[in-house]
């Protein structure tokens, strides 16, 4: 079984049809009534749910207080404009890296020209 995934609420739902459709398990905060909890919540959500956490937000970046080995996985998107067909093309890069590297206890920092995976 593949990583399972959970987008964060400024993912659009265009990103849930695109990692259903590639085959993986993936949940909105959304469509679970979680918008607008704080942090510490979230990451213990997805902790407790074993899914890779898919964001914007660039405070989940911050190793000191999110380091990979306590969690599942972390995306952040950093798209180069924050519209709908931005934030799709980065969720289409990292669905092709997914065939080659691991989320597990990672941290995977998706920008337009390329992915930095931190450990």
């Amino acid at each position: 079984m593949g990583p399972r995934f959970k987008l964060d609420e400024n993912i659009p739902r265009e990103g849930e049809a695109l990692f259903h459709d590639a085959g993986y398990d993936c949940h909105s905060v959304l469509s679970e009534n979680l918008a607008g909890c704080g942090d510490g919540k979230l990451i213990e959500v997805f902790r407790q749910e074993q899914r890779v956490l898919i964001t914007l937000d660039l405070d989940f970046s911050d190793l000191r207080l999110f380091p990979p080995s306590a969690h599942v996985g972390i995306w952040i998107l950093r798209p180069a404009m924050q519209n709908v067909m931005a934030i799709v093309k980065l969720l289409e890069r990292g669905l092709h890296m997914l065939k080659t590297e691991p989320t597990n206890r990672r941290l995977w920092i998706v920008e337009n020209e390329r992915i930095r995976i931190r450990d």
